[in-house]
């Protein structure tokens, strides 16, 4: 049986994580992913600007990074971790199977889960004919009628990204209707503006058809860009004291996030985090270069570590600080006699 105590354990195997992992997993350390199989864009049905691999199926991606990974060695387990928690120099987790294993390091990499207005047929459409990024899926919806669902302070800003790609947009004020200055805006690219509250999607067979407002009037439309609002998955990392928190703009919690710096570093020694747990914009390949300078800067820390006991134990046997000091000496002495 393999050790239960590993280098690396990632958790979360998208983009970001499986990244990382390979990352680790090249630089020889031990390595074990945990994937609790949820990924954020399981409803989509390609990945975009993803150089090399564009439109590719989010789940042929995951199956080609898992074999990649698996293939330097690195070990994958389809589980939930239940807790994490320090233990002696690492981090112990607890996983829905009963299993437990420990890590010297670890790699955050669950992702987000996006909250959707409540609006009904709206969910069910979520991934195919709702959408909520320009760049993801805005080349796939060109020229179509376009609807965007004002619920927050992104909403202007989605309507002209989709404007770039259509004529005909649609902003519905519906929960956050936009301020004269943006009315303007909006006008000046063609961007009409219907006030008044939604009250649902019209889906014709499996086709979007329109949007039904509470005034009972229909506005025929194809497509509908939402914004949701991501929550980061990181709840079983309390027991560590770490903690998504909101992210804010103009007032509104746009999304929650787990805080790192630019290297993925979080306030807890040891553990890194990547994609979309901390960063709820991030596309695919974004995410995978932040999981790839995660496994990297995780691996320089280990080395370090190991490099510092190292020299402990260089310092503490034949070689040891003394007789460092008298080698020296002896060479010291050497060379001022000209030896």
């Amino acid at each position: 049986m393999k050790s239960e105590k590993y280098d690396v354990v990632v958790i979360g195997a998208g983009s970001a994580g499986l990244s990382g992992a390979l990352a680790l997993a090249r630089s020889r350390r031990s390595v074990l992913v945990i994937d609790a199989g949820e990924p954020r864009n399981a409803p989509a049905g390609h990945v975009h600007n993803y150089l090399g691999r564009e439109n590719t199926p989010p789940a042929e991606l995951r199956a080609l990074g898992r074999a990649e990974v698996t293939g330097y060695g690195g070990e994958m387990v389809d589980a939930r971790v239940l807790s994490a928690e320090t233990a002696g120099d690492g981090f112990r987790l607890r996983l829905d199977t009963g299993r437990t294993v420990a890590a010297r390091r670890l790699l955050v990499a669950t992702g987000a889960v996006d909250e959707l207005p409540d609006l009904p047929g709206l969910a069910q459409r979520w991934g195919r004919d709702v959408l909520h990024c320009a760049y993801c899926h805005g080349w796939e919806v060109q020229d179509r009628a376009i609807g965007i669902l004002a619920t927050g302070p992104m909403a202007v800003h989605q309507a002209l990204l989709f404007r770039q790609l259509s004529e005909d947009v649609v902003l519905f004020g519906h929960l956050a209707e936009p301020a004269a200055a943006d009315t303007a805006r909006l006008a000046a690219r063609g961007i009409r503006v219907v006030p008044g509250e939604v009250a649902a999607l019209e889906v014709t067979g499996d086709t979007l058809t329109g949007v039904r407002l509470r005034s009972g009037e229909l506005v025929p439309r194809e497509a509908i860009v939402v914004a949701p609002r991501p929550a980061a998955r990181a709840g079983f990392l309390s027991g560590l004291g770490l903690e998504a928190v909101d992210k804010v703009v103009d007032g509104v919690v746009i999304a929650t996030a787990v805080p790192s710096d630019p290297g993925g570093a979080t306030a807890v020694p040891g553990v890194w985090v990547a994609g979309n747990v901390t960063d709820p914009t991030a596309q695919v390949i974004g995410a995978a270069a932040a999981g790839l300078a995660a496994g990297a800067a995780i691996n320089a820390d280990l080395v370090e570590e190991e490099t510092r006991q190292a020299l402990d134990r260089h310092r503490s046997g034949p070689f040891s600080a003394e007789a460092e000091r008298e080698l020296a000496a002896r060479v010291a002495g050497d060379r001022r006699h000209g030896l």
